[in-house]
């Protein structure tokens, strides 16, 4: 079990990762800041000193403006593989009132930044009607349905991996090597180069590099995870094998 396409995405695209703004007809591209509300709609943050919000603003006669929003992913730690680049286009157009500020709220948990506060009052809340989502991994291009991508969830470890991974291996690089070793010997792999490394994580498992430069391998939890304190209770009797049950005789 693994992260679709639509969930790869919609992680990316969540505001999380660093933003490229593209707009038709405009110079660019727009370094952004940028969230996804519940929907999956891409709300961008601009004030009145920005480039971006004179670049969004549409045309006389017209309400929205095309763009695209390109997120690259950053791997969270060395080593780790990239997810690769998302690609979401839309039309863009301003909000006011009260879709504003209901947009500043959701934009808010993800990036609780002070222009929030100047939203209507010299800040500007614009959103993307989402029309067309690609992800491109290793040279590949996947189209992704745009209901598909809206209907995802962000992966609710996408936020902490790295800080994750850093811990697993300055803290329980012990623990997470000898279980490793023994869900790899479970699974058939009888030698590796090297002690095995846990690269990338989600809310589906871990991926394991084989050695330095070995292959890489995919560890599933028993279930997808809902949050931190979940994954938590489950790594515990791995991190913590003195804690853990004795076996039934």
């Amino acid at each position: 079990m693994q992260p679709s396409p639509a969930e790869i995405a919609r992680t990316m695209a969540s505001g999380r990762l660093p933003g490229m703004a593209h707009v038709a007809c405009r110079p660019g591209p727009h370094a952004v800041r940028h969230a996804t509300d519940p929907m999956g709609r891409i709300l961008l943050l601009a004030t009145g000193s920005d480039l971006l919000d004179g670049a969004l603003r549409p045309v006389a006669g017209t309400d929205d403006t095309a763009v695209v929003l390109e997120v690259a992913d950053v791997p969270p730690v060395a080593g780790s593989p990239t997810h690769g680049r998302v690609w979401v286009s839309g039309w863009v157009g301003p909000l006011d009132g009260a879709p504003a500020r209901m947009a500043a709220l959701d934009f808010a948990d993800v990036h609780a930044c002070p222009d929030l506060l100047d939203v209507g009052r010299g800040a500007t809340m614009y959103r993307m009607e989402v029309a067309e989502v690609r992800l491109e991994r290793c040279g590949v291009a996947i189209d992704v349905d745009p209901d598909e991508y809206a209907a995802a969830e962000p992966d609710p470890i996408g936020a902490i991996e790295s800080e994750l991974l850093v811990d697993l291996a300055d803290h329980h690089r012990a623990e997470m090597t000898a279980f490793i070793r023994r869900q790899l010997r479970d699974a058939g792999h009888r030698s590796l180069a090297g002690d095995p490394q846990v690269v990338r994580m989600d809310r589906y498992g871990f991926v394991v590099a084989l050695g330095p430069h070995g292959p890489r391998a995919r560890l599933a939890f028993p279930a997808p995870v809902r949050d931190r304190a979940e994954l938590a209770r489950l790594l515990h009797p791995v991190l913590c094998r003195r804690c853990a049950p004795p076996a039934a005789a």
